[in-house]
C-alpha cells in the first residue's frame, strides 16, 4: 500500500471514530514565524482537523513576539482544560530559545513529542515506524541505517529502530564517504533525513530487498525535493513530495487522540 493510501484508510478511521464522540478533541497550534514550510505544515494540519472534524484553532503571533509572552501563551496553554493538546511550530525567531519553549509545553498535552519527559513520539519518526510495520517491513535483526542525527528526527528515529531490535547505524556529515557507502550497502532499511537534494544517488550500491525512508524535503524552482533520486533500485523507496510529510501530519492526529484516550 503506497503512503496516499495508507494515510487515507487510517484518515477514515479515525474520521468514524471521531464522528462518536460527545467531546471532540482540541488542537491548538502557536505559530511565531513566517517560514514557507511552517505555513504549508499548519495549512496542512489545521485541514486534516477540518476534514477529521476535531476541534482546531491556530494562535498566529508576530515574528518580533517576546519569549516572555511565547511563554505566558503556552502556560495558558497548559492550564486551559479544554485543550486536548498543542504544539508551537518550529523554528522560532532568534529572540526565542527553542529549547526553553519544549520544555514549557505540559508533556501531558506535548503533541509533537519535544519535551524530555513526553510519553509521545515525536511525530515523524513514529509516523515512519507506524508506516514500516502497516507494510510489514521486517525489523527484527536488520540492518538499520539512519543518516543524520537532528533531535527531531535522528536520533529518536535510530531509537525506535532498536527498540524493534534493529541493529542500528547514525551517520553523518563528518562520515567519510567510503565508511558511507559500507554502511549503504549493507543496509536493510535507510532512513534518511539531512536535507540535501538527491544525496543518495546511483554512486552507492543498495540491496535489492532494501527499503529507504526519504525524509528530508528541498524546494527549488522545479519543486520540492527529496534526499533520495527517485528510482533506486530497492524493494520500496518512499516519494517526495506525496511521503513522509503525510505520516507526519498524521501521526500528529495519532499523538492528539492517544493524549484524548488518556495514553
Amino acid at each position: 500500500m503506497n503512503i496516499k493510501e495508507y494515510v487515507a484508510k487510517r484518515k477514515s478511521e479515525i474520521k468514524e471514530y471521531v464522528a462518536g464522540l460527545e467531546v471532540k478533541p482540541y488542537l491548538v497550534v502557536i505559530q511565531v514565524n513566517e517560514d514557507a514550510g511552517s505555513n504549508a505544515y499548519v495549512k496542512g494540519k489545521l485541514k486534516d482537523c477540518a476534514e477529521l472534524g476535531i476541534r482546531a484553532d491556530l494562535i498566529k503571533l508576530p515574528i518580533d513576539t517576546t519569549e516572555e509572552n511565547l511563554l505566558k501563551i503556552i502556560e495558558n496553554c497548559n492550564k486551559n482544560p479544554e485543550i486536548t493538546g498543542f504544539i508551537v511550530q518550529m523554528p522560532l525567531p532568534k529572540q526565542i530559545d527553542e529549547e526553553k519553549v519544549k520544555i514549557a509545553v505540559d508533556p501531558s498535552k506535548d503533541v509533537d513529542g519535544f519535551h524530555p519527559l513526553s510519553p509521545l513520539n515525536p511525530c515523524t519518526p513514529q509516523g515512519v515506524m507506524d508506516y514500516l510495520k502497516n507494510e510489514q517491513v521486517e525489523m527484527l535483526g536488520k540492518n538499520a541505517l539512519v543518516i543524520g542525527r537532528s533531535n527531531i528526527v535522528g536520533k529518536p528515529m535510530a531509537k525506535l529502530l532498536l527498540k524493534e531490535s534493529c541493529n542500528v547505524t547514525v551517520v553523518h556529515s563528518k562520515t567519510s564517504f567510503e565508511d558511507m557507502s559500507r554502511y549503504i550497502a549493507n543496509a536493510d532499511i535507510i532512513v534518511i533525513a539531512i536535507g540535501r537534494q538527491g544525496y543518495l544517488d546511483n554512486k552507492y550500491q543498495y540491496k535489492p530487498s532494501a527499503v529507504i525512508v526519504d525524509v528530508g524535503i528541498s524546494r527549488d524552482e522545479t519543486g520540492l525535493h527529496g534526499d533520495a533520486v527517485p528510482g533506486l533500485p530497492v524493494r520500496l523507496q518512499t516519494p517526495v513530495p506525496g511521503g513522509v510529510g503525510l505520516l507526519t501530519r498524521l501521526s500528529l492526529i495519532e499523538n492528539l487522540l492517544k493524549i484524548y484516550k488518556g495514553l
